[in-house]
């Protein structure tokens, strides 16, 4: 039979986790009553700035490589995708999600992001053709992990983390999604507050210059399931 994952947070986040900063990286989610929730004002994600295809917000994420760092275990708790030795063939998976919350989008939408290591650099795609909605109560969603590219949104790199992130073919990367999954906010607006000196893509928002929060995305998310059926049981 086909490998399921299951995680429904009732004993904790299961290795999910949120992300401060490429400085301080990973946080934990906030955890109570069996779900996990994710809370504005979110980091500002610069990696994938132009010549990439844009500014995100890292809501949930977790990693599906077999090692964790210290920083991983510390923020997210027993990661139990890798301790059950789950697959990492995504092809044709289907992904099972109950959620809800209050969100002002702002022109982003809730999206599925998966990543892997090909040829040594981080291949990352998000899944922009299923976006997820978020309502006050809680909403059962299921997207269907297809190799149709049209689906899909392959994020590149800044200026200078062309050597971190680059392009892989999707059927590949998916065949083996050995860096993470998670679920982001995308595209998001980043406006900078005052006159700026230099191109705002090279610098860093947030760090580099001030932005207009008021044209984030803000709000909260609370996830109460994961569910993950895949289509092969192979890891």
């Amino acid at each position: 039979m086909p490998a399921v994952y299951l995680e429904t947070f009732d004993d904790g986040p299961g290795g999910w986790l949120g992300w401060e900063s490429n400085m301080l990286g990973p946080k934990a989610l906030e955890a109570c009553d069996g779900a996990v929730t994710s809370r504005g004002p979110w980091w500002v994600d610069y990696n994938h700035a132009p010549p990439g295809a844009g500014y995100l917000h890292v809501l949930f994420a977790l990693t599906t490589g077999r090692r964790l760092s210290e920083a991983l275990r510390v923020a997210g708790g027993a990661n139990r995708f890798i301790e059950q030795d789950m697959p990492r063939d995504f092809t044709d998976a289907r992904i099972t999600v109950r959620l809800r919350g209050e969100l002002e989008t702002r022109g982003a939408a809730l999206c599925l992001l998966v990543q892997s290591s090909l040829n040594g650099v981080t291949v990352p795609w998000m899944l922009t053709g299923q976006p997820l909605r978020v309502a006050e109560s809680w909403t059962r969603q299921t997207m269907t992990i297809t190799g149709d590219e049209s689906q899909w949104t392959f994020l590149g790199a800044r200026h200078d983390r062309q050597d971190n992130y680059n392009h892989g073919d999707l059927a590949d990367a998916l065949r083996d999604v050995n860096a993470n999954i998670g679920f982001m906010l995308f595209p998001i607006n980043v406006v900078p507050m005052g006159p700026l000196e230099g191109d705002p893509h090279i610098l860093r928002p947030v760090e580099d210059y001030p932005v207009w929060r008021s044209k984030l995305p803000d709000g909260y998310v609370m996830l109460d399931e994961v569910s993950i059926e895949f289509a092969t049981g192979d890891a």
